[in-house]
Order: structure tokens, then C-alpha cells, then sequence
């Protein structure tokens, strides 16, 4: 591990640009804790609106519901983190804009709830930008079991997670895994921006 100060570490960070795939739990989070570290730009995209059964796990506030999630934020960061830039887009991602929306981004972030978006961003970027590091979170459903989590590296794909637990009703996602895997994608976003690009 690359020892650095703060003050290095926001001056390296500042002049990359990430993407995030989604703003629920895991990308909400992975974009605060990437802002709070210094991160330049961030290219956020999602079409949801905010629930109130979102807060037990997503960056947001009672006061936000109904709120599109994009935009909320997009608020919250530029409370955080006046000097992160915020692209937001508020569409839903197909395997046509992936390449567009994302050309500029040195890494993307997956953070999608569904099996099958998270398929369909794996195929896109991998295909048709097979240079650019994809990072991904897969299995964070349920509590306990800290031991599960880790990052497995294929070529330039990395999986964060414990690659095994789908949320459902009796197995949903809480603050705590989410939290968990939302930071290790941040922190192997900044692993691949300071020690490569």
C-alpha cells in the first residue's frame, strides 16, 4: 500500500473522472465516500425517485422522499463536497448509452439492484470499452458475516461483495453490508486511480 498524505492523495484524485451506475444503495454511498475523498468528477446516472423504504440503506433524508434520486444526490454531495463536479443524468442505462454517457469516465462503478442490469453494464463495458476498470458489487444482501467480503480481479473487472447473496424479501439488503461493499468498491476505485492511471 502507497503511503500518502490527504493533501496527496486529494491532489491525485481531483483531476480523474468516475462513473456511477446507479444511485440506490450501494452508489449513493460509493459517490459520498468518493467526494469525501477527493474525487474530481463524478458522472452519476439513475431514473428512480426516492422511497421511504430507501433510507435504511441509501445517502438520503426523510425530507428527500419523492425526490429523484440523481438530483437528491447530487444536493448531498455538493453539501459534502463543493469542489466534486456532478454530472447527473436522470435515463435509464441500455447498452446504447453506457458507451456515450461513460466515455470520459477513467473507472465505472456498477451499482445496480437488479440481476439483469448488472449483466447488461458487465457486457457493455467489457465489449465495447475493454481499457476502462469496471468495478461491481455482487452479493451484499442480509447482516453479519464480515468474513464473506472480498474483491476478486478479472482482467480489468473487479467484484466486490461476497459474490453470493441476492437480496429478497427474507434476505434484504440493510445499511450495514451495503455500507460494506458501497466503501470497498470506493476504496478499489481509488486503489486503480492511485496506484495505475
Amino acid at each position: 500500500m502507497k503511503r500518502m498524505t490527504f493533501e496527496q492523495i486529494k491532489e491525485k484524485l481531483q483531476k480523474f473522472t468516475v462513473g456511477i451506475a446507479g444511485c440506490g444503495g450501494l452508489g449513493s454511498n460509493c459517490a459520498v465516500a468518493l467526494s469525501r475523498v477527493g474525487v474530481g468528477k463524478l458522472v452519476m446516472v439513475d431514473f428512480d425517485v426516492i422511497e421511504e423504504s430507501n433510507l435504511n440503506r441509501q445517502y438520503f433524508f426523510y425530507d428527500q422522499i419523492g425526490e429523484k434520486k440523481v438530483f437528491a444526490l447530487k444536493s448531498n454531495i455538493e453539501r459534502i463536497n463543493p469542489q466534486t463536479s456532478i454530472e447527473a443524468h436522470d435515463t435509464t442505462l441500455t447498452e446504447e448509452n453506457v458507451p456515450e454517457i461513460f466515455a470520459k469516465c477513467d473507472v465505472v462503478v456498477e451499482a445496480f439492484d437488479r440481476a439483469d442490469m448488472k449483466k447488461m453494464i458487465a457486457e457493455t463495458v467489457l465489449d465495447n470499452m475493454p481499457e476502462k476498470p469496471l468495478v461491481m458489487g455482487v452479493g451484499l444482501a442480509g447482516f453479519g458475516d464480515n468474513n464473506s467480503f472480498g474483491v476478486k480481479k478479472m482482467g480489468n473487472l473487479y467484484i466486490c461483495g461476497d459474490g453470493e447473496t441476492e437480496t429478497s424479501d427474507d434476505l434484504p439488503p440493510l445499511a450495514p453490508r451495503v455500507g460494506i461493499v458501497s466503501n470497498m468498491e470506493a476504496n478499489q476505485v481509488m486503489e486503480i486511480l492511485l496506484n495505475g492511471l
